[in-house]
């Protein structure tokens, strides 16, 4: 015990590089606080789906988001993209949509003067900050695979030729995980570029309450503008400054190893409930949600709890369950928390 409060102690006394940006710290946690009060003015609830998406915006992550439908999933994209200073664009996803209806097209372009004629590479909707992808299992793969480059590199590329997205950069899609006739699932490889998947969940009878008094007035609500793109990218940048003990990321490791069947650190339970688990993305993740998540908190140093508290959005989408998992209900939720109970934080 004494070993572990040491550990914590040369965590905590870690931070003299924070000197030069603790003023953009505070004003990350004013931020994180003001966008909160904004966002209840338009939205009932929800507070650990809010902390989850900030998290992955301040750590340059994309985020899945699942529930059924008319639990506010776009709603809640829209306004809090209203709180931040960014330019937003939504993509409704539709069976014909195509490729080139996301990143945009060339065409031929005549001058007036000159009468000469041009290639002009016509941008599509994804050439914006934050991007709504609403209903992203209704296209088909070909064109599901067209916000891969995007996502992972910043840029799109048309006619031979690559255009840089401006930054940051964020895709944010929601899903609906009751209507599977005529969608397309999304292949394991595109899940793992979102950092967390996140579950929107029935709200309480308080909050239901709530919201059928907010939606069923007359209700015209501008949010304030509380971050600009300038500095949600120096936050960005703070996250990874935030340093984080050995037995933090041993935690980490510990518990995204232990979802692999095939290794000697696996438990029962995941050999009989997985075919298939998480890969060093998870771990890096964890760490780096981790990391915003004790900022927002106030703390400038990474305990094992944030990396738990931000395990089951991490791990919901990169665990496979097998048949045994499916015919006797358990989630990869419920694996998560039987992992949590097993790998001990050290």
């Amino acid at each position: 015990m004494a070993e572990n409060e040491e550990k914590v102690e040369e965590a905590q006394q870690a931070p003299e590089m924070f000197e030069s940006d603790m003023e953009q710290v505070k004003r990350l946690q004013e931020g994180y606080k003001t966008i909160k009060e904004e966002l209840s003015n338009n939205i009932v609830g929800m507070q650990d789906v809010v902390e989850q998406l900030l998290i992955a915006i301040f750590c340059r992550g994309h985020c899945l988001l699942v529930g059924v439908p008319g639990l506010a999933k776009t709603l809640l994209i829209k306004s809090l993209s209203m709180c931040l200073d960014l330019e937003f664009n939504r993509i409704q996803f539709t069976p014909d949509l195509m490729p080139a209806d996301i990143t945009g097209t060339e065409v031929i372009q005549e001058d007036k003067s000159t009468g000469e004629r041009e290639l002009v590479f016509i941008k599509g909707p994804v050439f914006a900050n934050i991007i709504l992808a609403d209903e992203i299992n209704r296209t088909p793969p070909k064109t599901q695979a067209s916000l891969l480059e995007a996502m992972q590199e910043y840029q799109v590329t048309a006619g031979g030729r690559k255009h840089d997205l401006s930054l940051p950069f964020f895709v944010l899609a929601t899903q609906n995980p009751i209507e599977q006739e005529g969608t397309y699932p999304l292949p394991e490889a595109q899940l793992d570029r979102f950092m967390f998947n996140i579950y929107v969940d029935y709200p309480s009878a308080q909050e239901e309450m709530d919201i059928m008094k907010l939606t069923t007035t007359i209700q015209d609500l501008q949010l304030k503008k509380v971050l600009g793109g300038e500095e949600i990218l120096n936050i960005q940048e703070i996250v990874r400054k935030v340093p984080i003990a050995d037995h933090v990321i041993e935690y980490a490791m510990n518990m995204v190893r232990a979802t692999r069947l095939t290794k000697p650190e696996a438990p029962d339970f995941i050999k009989e409930w997985l075919s298939w688990g998480a890969g060093p993305r998870a771990t890096q993740y964890l760490i780096l949600g981790g990391k915003a998540r004790a900022l927002l908190y106030g703390r400038y140093y990474v305990s094992c709890e944030d990396v738990a508290a931000v395990s089951h959005p991490v791990l919901r989408h990169r665990l496979i369950t097998n048949f045994t998992a499916e015919a006797e209900g358990i989630t990869t939720d419920t694996i998560t928390d039987r992992l949590l109970e097993h790998v001990p934080k050290t």
